[in-house]
């Protein structure tokens, strides 16, 4: 029996940083790589290819720094106030 593929659909995703990274808050996935227990994610910024960089993938279940897909800031925004109620 295979063993189950941590974050199966990684490659791929995009991704919105709540704060500029490297310049930019919109990435995609463009590769992965598995080491021990780890998932790692290569992320490249969308309008700068050449800004690239790896990542642990359990990082970006975090919202407070990334949001799935890619956000506007407003509605980044709308998605803080949102929480804030909770």
């Amino acid at each position: 029996m295979q063993k189950k593929l941590k974050y199966p659909h990684l490659v791929g995703s995009k991704w919105t940083a709540q704060q500029k990274t490297w310049g930019w808050r919109h990435f995609q996935v463009v590769n992965r790589k598995n080491q021990g227990k780890f998932v790692f994610a290569e992320m490249v910024a969308s309008c700068d290819p050449n800004v690239r960089f790896w990542t642990n993938a359990k990082i970006l279940k975090n919202p407070s720094e990334w949001q799935a897909g890619w956000q506007t800031l407003h509605e980044m925004r709308e998605t803080e106030e949102i929480m804030g109620e909770y």
